[in-house]
């Protein structure tokens, strides 16, 4: 495993960034999830507004405005920030990570560089100064623009990774309520950061989303059927992540011998004791392993257990591939947003038979929040399919 990028580049390619220790590998997936996520939105919101799905809107914008104090002010802040921490880590990261110092407990503390600081406000300050000076006009004008669809990704993306987190968060206390407990006794930042569950970011970000585009007159129902496709391969790139830094979203113990017809993938691919796992958690990593230990880590599993979130990788690729071959076939709004929930719940719930999670009693039935959440997502998309093919069967009838 690889807690962090230093580690990765180390290991493969011989290289030593000591600054890449500051990217937690989980986190550097989160962002590549994000990203490809934001490609295949972008080119779906593109391909619906040619069909006519969505619709350009206009706005009112003022050009040629001179460069504020306010703004000024803003953009120093953000640059004194920068230089203060993170040119200060960057510039001594060779030092200040040796002896197996973790980056977040410099990441998170009050030490930097006020020179550096200082250095990092100016250059912005003037920065923002000279853009606007380039545009200033001698009497600023007030000009309508056509706002296209996808010029909204931006900021549709910011509001589901701001909803799925919280939501995140908050159906893991769910799930987890001693943490939560925990938390309230003795905050602190990594309570806050580690711990996620994903089907609260899917329902909460989703939430967010349908109210933003509700302020934008974006239609959700063709809006929730480009972001279909772009969901299922961010949940899997997302889960690279997780297996890669092995932050804890790992299976049950697995003891069996590999089965024959996996016999040729790697043993890890069927059971794995995740060395240097994120979390540290496991007994310390023997000299008789065939790992290295990598400082302030240094740990692994005990008992093999199997590698779930490559698992779901696997599948969400799976899925993805085939939401996107099938979306240019499919005319009815709604439907391809249907098979997704269908896929997505099926998929999420079998594989909650091999993963470690807490479970409850459910009317008789022990299961976990997710399996009970997921055969929702399932009955849901069933529901939304059924809907819609019994609409549309009607609306032919009708015309007939």
């Amino acid at each position: 495993m690889y807690p962090n990028l230093y580690y990765a580049f180390s290991d493969l390619f011989g290289l030593e960034l000591p600054f890449f220790k500051l990217v937690n590998s989980f986190g550097f997936f989160v962002a590549m999830a994000f990203l490809t996520a934001g490609f295949f939105l972008k080119k779906e919101i593109i391909r619906k507004t040619e069909q006519g799905a969505f619709s350009p809107t206009t706005s009112e914008e003022t050009i040629g405005n001179s460069a504020t104090l306010g703004g000024i002010f803003g953009q120093s802040i953000i640059g004194f920030v920068f230089g203060w921490k993170f040119l200060f880590l960057a510039f001594n990261a060779g030092t200040l990570f040796e002896g197996g110092a973790l980056p977040q407990t410099f990441l998170f503390s009050l030490d930097g560089s006020i020179l550096l600081g200082l250095l990092g406000a100016t250059s912005l300050g003037a920065w923002h100064w000279w853009e606007c000076k380039k545009t200033q006009l001698p009497e600023p004008v007030v000009q309508k623009r056509e706002i296209q669809p996808h010029e909204h990704i931006g900021s549709l993306m910011t509001v589901a990774a701001v909803g799925g987190i919280l939501g995140a968060k908050l159906f893991h206390f769910i799930e987890y309520p001693d943490q939560f407990i925990s938390f309230i006794q003795d905050p602190s930042l990594n309570a806050i950061l580690g711990g996620l569950t994903i089907y609260g970011g899917l329902i909460c970000g989703g939430l967010s989303v349908w109210l933003y585009a509700r302020k934008l007159n974006l239609s959700f129902v063709h809006l929730a059927d480009a972001t279909a496709p772009s969901l299922m391969i961010a949940y899997g790139v997302g889960r690279i992540g997780c297996q890669v830094s092995g932050d804890g979203d790992w299976g049950i113990d697995n003891i069996a011998s590999q089965p024959q017809w996996m016999s040729w993938l790697p043993d890890w691919t069927w059971s794995y004791h995740f060395p240097n796992n994120v979390n540290r958690v496991g007994r310390l990593i023997r000299d008789s392993d065939p790992w290295d230990i990598f400082p302030g880590y240094g740990t692994c599993l005990d008992v093999p257990v199997f590698p779930t979130s490559l698992y779901e990788t696997t599948m969400a690729i799976v899925i993805f591939s085939i939401l996107w071959s099938i979306r240019k076939r499919i005319h009815i709004p709604g439907m391809l947003f249907g098979i997704y929930l269908i896929f997505n719940g099926f998929e999420r719930f079998w594989i909650e038979k091999i993963r470690v999670n807490t479970t409850f009693d459910f009317i008789g039935i022990e299961m976990t929040q997710a399996e009970l959440i997921s055969v929702m997502t399932m009955v849901s998309g069933v529901t939304l399919l059924t809907h819609l093919i019994i609409r549309r069967n009607k609306q032919t009838a009708s015309k007939i």
